[in-house]
């Protein structure tokens, strides 16, 4: 029964850190699409660079990392990244008061979801 969860938990984690490596893959090819998603504005060349390095190669490569060295510290790193962003996420509503659609809210639940999983993640 432990293997049969912890074999659960590891594939999560692995989800986790694929889902932070496709958002930045994304973020790296096409990284305008992703920042409307974002409801950013990049108004020229430097504002696409900008999403490209921070929202792309950022998460591209601290996903593959962690796919790729099955480190549970590697793991633990992405989830921190997630919950870090959930954080940020919830706070923006206080500070911010942007308009929470559905998007918004979507965006919080997978962040809690993937943040948690690949932070408890203790296998790779």
């Amino acid at each position: 029964m432990r293997s049969v969860v912890r074999s659960r938990s590891s594939r999560l984690g692995t989800l986790s850190c694929a889902a932070m490596m496709a958002s930045g893959v994304a973020g790296v090819l096409i990284p305008q699409q992703v920042s409307e998603a974002l409801h950013l504005t990049p108004t020229d060349p430097r504002g696409v660079a900008e999403t490209r390095a921070g929202l792309g190669g950022t998460y591209a490569l601290l996903g593959a990392w962690a796919l790729l060295s099955r480190q549970p510290l590697a793991r633990r790193a992405v989830g921190v990244t997630w919950l870090g962003a959930a954080a940020a996420r919830l706070a923006s509503l206080r500070l911010d008061e942007p308009e929470a659609d559905a998007a918004f809210w979507a965006y919080l639940a997978g962040e809690l979801v993937l943040g948690s999983t690949a932070f408890t993640t203790t296998r790779g």
